[in-house]
């Protein structure tokens, strides 16, 4: 595929490009981010892990392996070694010397240079101390207000809350969100990241009805996304629509 897919009427929902614009460029890599940077996305979302040498750098996978070809895992192995790698074109090929893991330092960078919004999903079980790290990178770029923090580990989101009250958040699910959980969210005053097969326009209308902003993901057809628009999502997160 050579260029986005384009959703003619957006409705005021947000579009968010998946990984970078990786369904044109491989996922989490600074090829990626730019290429989203260039084209009409609110933000640019991507996925943080911590080095053994106490590092930030961005991959979805644990281990290396599926985008670089390199078996090593992520939080045993130092920064240097990760930044050595090159990562695997789409194609499978590793003729470009332009593709390495990321830093969350240059993904905020890039980020800001685009004035996009930096959805950053905290993949590993993260410290109080390792969310402070975090939130010192962002802040030294004076970004904190244009990132939105995103994780399947619902500590996670609580550490960032009580590092930074009025910090966006949305916790991610996979799994059907009960009453429960909805009123975990309001108590923490969290948004909601969830899988496009769990929102229904009930649904998407009981959370605003709360105060909870909603966000589908990954939605890479246009079918989909025209549904979850006209039911009033906020949010749609993507490896290929804009």
């Amino acid at each position: 595929m050579s260029n986005t897919i384009k959703i003619e009427n957006k409705n005021g929902t947000l579009i968010i490009a998946h990984r970078g614009l990786s369904g044109l460029e491989q996922e989490n890599t600074n090829a990626a981010f730019i290429a989203a940077g260039n084209r009409s996305y609110f933000g640019i979302e991507t996925d943080v892990h911590k080095t053994a040498d106490g590092k930030f750098v961005l991959m979805h996978d644990a281990n290396t392996l599926r985008t670089t070809g390199d078996d090593i895992e992520i939080n045993k192995a130092t920064y240097e070694t990760l930044r050595n790698i090159r990562v695997l074109q789409k194609d499978g090929m590793r003729s470009r010397t332009d593709l390495r893991i990321p830093s969350l330092e240059e993904y905020i960078g890039i980020c800001k240079h685009y004035e996009k919004y930096a959805i950053l999903e905290l993949k590993d079980e993260f410290t109080a101390e390792d969310i402070d790290a975090i939130c010192k990178i962002i802040e030294a770029d004076d970004y904190m207000e244009k990132t939105v923090f995103i994780s399947f580990k619902f500590n996670n989101m609580v550490l960032v809350k009580e590092r930074n009250p009025e910090q966006t958040v949305q916790f991610l699910s996979w799994e059907p969100v009960g009453d429960e959980r909805i009123e975990e969210l309001v108590k923490y005053k969290m948004d909601l990241d969830a899988h496009s097969r769990l929102f229904t326009k009930e649904f998407i209308d009981k959370c605003h009805s709360k105060g909870i902003k909603v966000n589908a993901w990954t939605v890479d057809d246009l079918e989909t996304a025209e549904r979850l628009i006209k039911d009033g999502i906020d949010f749609i997160t993507t490896n290929i629509l804009e």
